[in-house]
């Protein structure tokens, strides 16, 4: 199939590219396209302009500022995953990209294409969510006139649905890593490797000095229109040790959030996946938690 009939557009800047937004009455912004092109052959989107991304400069980027590891927009999915900076001080997100599709899918895919394109399945907005990511987003204006930054918990509208508005643009995400005594885990289940997750689980925990849960971070991705943060699970694991009765109570919580409902996964599925998997990414990073601390 074919993409209908558009006018292409190749800035070179970030100011070129949001005069055109700005410019333009029905644009669409191309990324890695993995997911936008089929989206035009099939003819599910129909822009009257397309303004590729691919040549503008300072998009591209994984900087380590101390308290905050900022990544560019149109940092490649591939370039995540072999980033020295993310394995030391994000290793959760390298663990969530590895499930991304394959090989070739993480050579062309972004980071700010998944968010945008936020599919329910997709796992780096899990991460983002689980890490309480702020998205940098900007329209044409002077300084910080035409900027502004959005919590991830914010960022989604719907299904594949975001805050960003025609006339914007994701330019970069912020996250706060977690500190050297934190524990990690991400799992998901699909139907064959590189497919769309079923369900995914995320966690992040931190133990204080007695040894017990003195932070939490818990993130279901697949179950609805955006990455679920689960606050009531966690609060149930803080100033525990991750007892059985604790994780059992945690996974109840996950057994009864609103799910997805179709035919070939029924809401019920999802719910016992969530649950099962949640326990297990609970237990995978209260483990590397306990580890983390004995190297200290």
């Amino acid at each position: 199939m074919k993409p209908a009939p558009f006018n292409l557009h190749l800035p070179r800047t970030v100011p070129e590219v949001l005069h055109l937004l700005g410019q333009a009455d029905n644009a669409r912004v191309i990324a890695g396209g993995q997911s936008l092109m089929p989206m035009l052959n099939m003819r599910l989107a129909l822009p009257d302009d397309v303004i590729d991304l691919n040549g503008v400069d300072g998009l591209s980027h994984i900087r380590d500022e101390g308290d905050t590891i900022a990544i560019g927009a149109m940092t490649r999915q591939r370039e995540i995953e072999f980033s020295d900076v993310v394995a030391r001080r994000l290793p959760v997100m390298r663990a969530g990209v590895l499930n991304v599709g394959h090989r070739q899918t993480r050579n062309r895919g972004t980071l700010g294409g998944s968010l945008c394109h936020l599919d329910p399945s997709a796992e780096l907005p899990t991460v983002c969510m689980l890490h309480d990511a702020e998205l940098v987003i900007q329209r044409e204006g002077q300084g910080d006139e035409g900027r502004r930054v959005v919590p991830m918990a914010d960022f989604g509208q719907g299904f594949m649905s975001t805050c960003v508005a025609p006339d914007e643009l994701l330019t970069e995400v912020r996250i706060r890593p977690w500190g050297p005594a934190h524990g990690w885990h991400f799992i998901e289940f699909a139907r064959r490797h590189g497919d769309f997750a079923v369900v995914s689980a995320a966690a992040l925990i931190e133990r204080d000095a007695a040894g017990a849960v003195a932070r939490a971070a818990l993130v279901l991705g697949g179950i609805d229109a955006a990455p679920v943060r689960l606050p009531a699970a966690e609060a149930i694991l803080v100033g525990t040790r991750c007892e059985d009765e604790a994780l059992r109570a945690a996974a109840d919580v996950a057994a009864r959030c609103e799910t997805l409902d179709d035919p070939a996964y029924p809401s019920w599925y999802r719910q016992r996946l969530a649950s099962r998997l949640l326990q297990t990414a609970i237990r995978g990073a209260w483990t590397r938690a306990a580890e983390a601390s004995g190297r200290m």
